[in-house]
């Protein structure tokens, strides 16, 4: 019999479902903890014989230490640039990141402390390092925080950064696909960090990706319980237990898999993943009824936004369980409909776009749409395309970055002082060439997944076409056991129960013509039958 081959279910989450979202909702309330605030820096070293040139620098210093960083950062930025301050430009520079950092001009603070560190200068490294770590980490700017991350030794961290470290340590080695190495990371996140949610969904993550199921069994437990008395919606506690279930399939103990893919709230974002997922586990386990009845949802007019190709192959291989050909034809129909159109859609735009600002454009169109239901925003690919794109884990991490970088640029340019100083109009140089540069990078990551997806949509292609093969040879034996006289059999599928059983326990019945309400959705149950012999 046919199987599709599926992308593993632990990477989809990773894509699906970013991890810097899975303890959103706790940390985004939470204000910056004492130990990522500004700690007073060391004088300024000077050994200049110029009098006015110390008292310029006293000056700034005086102004940074009275909480005047504005005015601070003006004048630092100004003594930065005097080739007559060299031996101090160090150290003024590591004051001059901290008054930006004071402003919230955080990406601006980052290229301060990224010169500091190319400079050499043993004296103030240790200390940028430590302040780059912050900054990126509040950015969300992967690339600079790697950089930070491969100069720094973790021993010389202060301890209130170090859980932070690890955590991001366990991010960059889970990427190069060294999970046991990640899983010692993550490990090492204490429950006092901001971090811990997080790291224990991926320490179960890096696990499962290990192969070791049971392990990762037992961190998503963890992760369940101490978010118990969280609502039953907690991001936190809904990702658990999909971790949970998907461990469980990975050990091929479908029976429990189906109970915890059973136990997502429907009202939460993942509960659709959770659907197609269980419908899988169901046809392993033979449970052909159910899945059918999962399939009257997932294909319901409520997703037809959805890029869910597979779950339509999935339907048409349960019917061939069965030996419904008629409905294997109808459903195979539906896919070349649906995703036939798709496919010539990728194709084109791969072909006629080659600059990234185009992907990047289609993205961002999406982002507006479902932040502003109001505006109107024609997109060039169908739409469950770029949806499904915009929310992968690493674009949904760079339209988060580019939305912090957009904003510190707001910030200046709202504030007429700042906007017309030298440092503002630094800041806005710096601000717009990262802005043009991430939007590029984002690009590039859609194009990545536009033809993943491609590939993707051909490889189901083929398998629809092996599916209509075995239905039509399906259809062939069929007719020649009619021929020979053979009374086929029409045996209820996978339950011996008649409807009789569900109207005495207050179901009710009516003919199926395609409508969906949104109540009733997640509630339907196939009562078909069979026609193997």
């Amino acid at each position: 019999m046919i199987t599709l081959k599926t992308t593993s279910l632990f990477l989809a989450l990773a894509m699906a479902f970013s991890t810097v979202n899975v303890a959103e909702a706790q940390t985004k309330k939470k204000a910056i903890p004492k130990s990522f605030q500004r700690k007073p820096a060391p004088k300024v070293y000077s050994d200049t014989k110029n009098n006015n040139a110390r008292n310029q620098i006293q000056a700034a210093i005086t102004q940074f230490k009275n909480g005047n960083y504005q005015s601070a950062a003006n004048t630092l930025y100004a003594l930065t640039k005097r080739n007559d301050l060299l031996a101090e430009r160090p150290q003024l520079r590591l004051y001059l990141g901290e008054a930006l950092m004071e402003m919230n001009l955080n990406q601006t603070a980052a290229f301060q402390f990224v010169d500091l560190i190319k400079s050499g200068d043993g004296r103030f490294t240790r200390q940028a390092i430590e302040k780059l770590l912050i900054v990126t980490d509040r950015l969300g700017d992967e690339t600079l925080l790697n950089y930070a991350i491969q100069r720094i030794d973790v021993s010389s961290v202060p301890n209130q950064h170090r859980e932070m470290l690890y955590y991001r340590l366990g991010e960059i080695k889970s990427a190069n696909g060294d999970f046991s190495a990640a899983a010692q990371s993550f490990a090492k996140v204490g429950p006092q960090s901001r971090y811990y949610f997080n790291a224990l969904y991926e320490l179960g993550l890096a696990q499962a990706e290990a192969k070791q199921p049971e392990l990762a069994i037992g961190t998503f437990k963890k992760l369940l319980n101490v978010r118990d008395n969280a609502k039953v919606t907690d991001t936190n506690k809904v990702a658990a237990m999909m971790g949970i279930a998907r461990s469980m399939y990975q050990k091929k103990d479908f029976e429990g898999a189906i109970d915890m893919y059973s136990k997502i709230p429907r009202d939460h974002v993942m509960w659709h993943d959770a659907m197609f997922e269980k419908s899988w586990a169901m046809l392993r386990a033979a449970r052909f009824r159910s899945a059918l009845s999962n399939f009257q949802s997932l294909h319901s007019s409520y997703y037809e936004d959805f890029f869910i190709p597979e779950s339509l192959l999935l339907r048409s291989i349960v019917y061939l369980y069965i030996c419904k050909y008629d409905e294997i034809e109808k459903v195979l129909s539906l896919y070349e409909k649906q995703y036939g159109p798709v496919q010539s859609s990728i194709e084109k735009f791969l072909r006629t776009n080659p600059a990234s600002v185009s992907y990047y454009s289609e993205v961002e169109k999406a982002y507006i749409m479902r932040k502003e239901e109001d505006v109107v925003k024609k997109t060039t690919l169908p739409l469950k395309v770029v949806n499904k794109i915009s929310q992968e884990g690493n674009v949904r991490r760079s339209l988060a970055y580019i939305k912090k970088v957009v904003e510190e640029r707001r910030l200046i340019e709202e504030n007429p002082a700042l906007r017309s100083s030298a440092v503002g109009q630094y800041a806005l140089k710096i601000l717009n060439n990262r802005i043009k540069g991430a939007k590029d990078l984002t690009g590039d990551m859609v194009k990545a997944h536009l033809e993943n997806m491609n590939t993707e949509l051909k490889d189901l292609q083929e398998q629809a076409s092996l599916i209509r093969y075995e239905m039509i040879n399906g259809k062939k034996e069929t007719i020649k056991k009619r021929i020979a006289g053979k009374d086929l059999t029409d045996l209820q599928v996978d339950d011996k129960q008649d409807r009789s059983f569900y109207v005495q326990n207050g179901y009710e019945y009516y003919p199926f013509q395609g409508e969906y309400w949104l109540d009733e959705v997640g509630n339907y149950h196939y009562l078909g039958k069979q026609s193997c012999e």
